[in-house]
């Protein structure tokens, strides 16, 4: 029945059939919808459907030899043989689904099989294969777009349960540990949010929920969701929830550490100005103690400064100070190293920490509040660390300033205060005191005798020796709560609190007595270097003015100078103008 007639003819036909009838093998392939054909056993085709054209083509041309291939198998195992074919065209990759049906004869079906005719059928599959490639692709980058976003995804059922999390899991779980478990387990504080997330049955954007995670941290997250419907019946009814959570913890937190960083550099910025504002050095830490102590919301606040024997003392304090005794002496543990030391005293936990200028410590501060077993905020121990590094510079400006003011009130050769300060500060003070107290003192003018012959002979060295061995005989014979100025040159003062008339004329006595020791430092045997000593005594029954009172004694003292040098003279009272009474001197020692 092989045939060399074009495709869509046969090769033998029916007598029966009258001409320009199908027949039977063409009302057959007529009826499938895709490219249908007939091959005979020497390969060429019988006939075709209008959809075969193309097919026809390609297997008489040899032009796909896989569908050859194909026919050739069904035809030799006698059974069914199917493949997708890959074609390439104009416009692009075509692929085709092959069966071949060998032994098949049009009214006899495939129990013929004599022939060797095989049935080809075509299905073109390229439109499906794309949109199934393409739906894998949209799915793939739907998925990979999700876990991107996303920290976890979930479903939940109608219960609350989680009935699916994403397969890396979530919170420290694997996906496992969440299946069958209710969402609101995780959450912290489930009862604030109406609805649940997990479980609302309308969307929700960026709600931010705090999670537990499985270590026992927490976690904050930010969660969208959408609600699943089905309709069932004519109803519509919700079967769960579905979402997304990002995890944005480490956001908040260093949002947290943000706020928290602001709101310290407010507090310190404050308690800075608070400083700056007082323009007495030593107001500075009233100053600052308060502020430090309402900035950082203590009982208490007290600073500390470091004098010259390394131990603090108290410089200001704020707020309630009961029970605090013992304070002070614990802060020898601020020598060791510590940054920064936490104690407890009675009802009191406190804070302390050593403030220093150029890696030298100057001073300390310390804050408390109750023990209520909270230990301090983070806050708290960033804070008072850099409170610390102000008040270390305020510490070193008082010092500076007190320097300062030592210099301009003290004679820098020997250390006592100076003509200025004696005058305009100290004894105006004195005065003032004894006015209160009803008691009598005595200023002593001393002026040394034959100093220019001791500069003169030995030079200005032995000089200056000469001035400081007067000093440390005035220091002698004078009481810790006296005073001793050197008023300029070899001229001094000393005042005498609280002493009556005859012990001051005692201690001028012995002041002349004592004097000897300068003769060492002559210029020459005659020339002996000595002092001479007015002395007038104040007494606040009488009301003299200052003035008036230094009037007296050096006018006591030259006349001393007047009758020989070397002694004391005692100045009459005020009402009593004869400067001849008690003179009196002590004979000079053979050389």
């Amino acid at each position: 029945m092989a045939s060399d007639q074009p495709s869509g003819t046969l090769e033998n036909m029916d007598d029966e059939t009258e001409p320009g009838a199908a027949s039977p093998e063409e009302e057959l392939l007529a009826g499938y919808p895709g490219a249908a054909l007939l091959v005979n056993a020497e390969g060429r085709v019988r006939c075709s459907n209008a959809k075969g054209a193309g097919l026809e083509a390609l297997i008489q041309h040899d032009a796909a030899p896989e569908i050859s291939k194909m026919i050739n198998q069904a035809r030799s195992d006698g059974r069914v043989a199917a493949g997708s074919v890959s074609l390439n065209s104009a416009k692009g990759e075509i692929v085709l689904e092959i069966t071949a049906v060998p032994g098949f004869t049009a009214g006899v079906g495939n129990g013929g099989g004599e022939n060797g005719d095989v049935l080809v059928m075509a299905r073109d599959m390229t439109m499906e294969r794309n949109l199934r490639s393409a739906l894998v692709e949209s799915r793939q980058r739907y998925k990979d777009l999700v876990e991107v976003s996303s920290d976890f995804s979930w479903e939940t059922g109608a219960n609350g349960d989680f009935i699916f999390v994403s397969p890396k899991g979530a919170l420290g779980y694997q996906a496992e540990d969440l299946i069958n478990r209710k969402a609101e387990e995780f959450v912290i504080s489930p009862e604030d949010f109406n609805p649940l997330p997990f479980v609302s049955q309308k969307s929700l954007e960026d709600v931010e929920v705090w999670m537990r995670k499985k270590d026992g941290s927490t976690a904050c997250v930010v969660l969208s969701c959408v609600p699943l419907i089905a309709e069932e019946d004519g109803e519509e009814n919700w079967k769960g929830s579905r979402g997304v959570c990002r995890n944005v913890t480490d956001e908040r937190e260093n949002e947290a550490a943000l706020a928290r960083a602001r709101r310290r550099e407010q507090h310190l910025n404050y308690i800075v100005s608070t400083i700056r504002d007082e323009l007495e050095p030593h107001n500075m830490l009233n100053a600052a103690s308060a502020a430090t102590a309402r900035a950082l919301g203590v009982t208490g606040c007290r600073i500390y400064r470091r004098g010259q024997e390394d131990s603090f003392r108290t410089a200001a304090e704020h707020g309630n100070v009961e029970g605090l005794e013992g304070l002070d002496s614990k802060l020898a543990v601020l020598d060791e190293g510590d940054k920064l030391v936490e104690m407890q005293i009675g009802k009191w936990q406190l804070l302390a920490t050593a403030t220093n200028y150029r890696q030298r410590i100057n001073g300390a501060i310390s804050i408390w509040k109750p023990d209520d077993g909270e230990p301090w905020e983070d806050d708290h121990l960033l804070l008072i660390g850099d409170v610390a590094n102000q008040l270390g510079i305020a510490n070193e400006q008082i010092s500076n300033h007190e320097r300062i003011l030592a210099l301009s009130r003290t004679d820098s050769m020997t250390g006592l205060l100076n003509r200025r300060a004696f005058y305009e500060e100290d004894l105006p003070r004195r005065i003032a005191r004894l006015q209160r107290s009803r008691e009598t003192a005595a200023l002593f003018f001393v002026d040394m005798d034959n100093f220019k012959r001791v500069n003169d002979v030995h030079g200005h060295q032995a000089g200056d020796d000469a001035l400081m061995a007067l000093r440390d005989l005035l220091m002698e014979m004078s009481r810790p709560g006296d005073v001793i100025a050197r008023l300029g040159g070899d001229e001094f003062a000393m005042w005498l609190d609280g002493i009556s008339p005859e012990v001051t004329e005692k201690r001028a006595g012995r002041l002349i007595e004592a004097s000897q020791s300068l003769r060492k430092f002559s210029g020459d045997d005659d020339h002996p270097l000595g002092i001479s000593v007015g002395v007038a005594i104040y007494d606040p029954e009488i009301n003299e003015k200052l003035e008036a009172l230094a009037a007296r004694a050096d006018e006591a003292m030259y006349e001393v100078k007047n009758t020989g040098k070397g002694g004391f003279h005692m100045a009459p009272p005020p009402e009593q103008p004869d400067p001849a009474e008690g003179v009196k001197t002590i004979e000079k020692p053979t050389p």
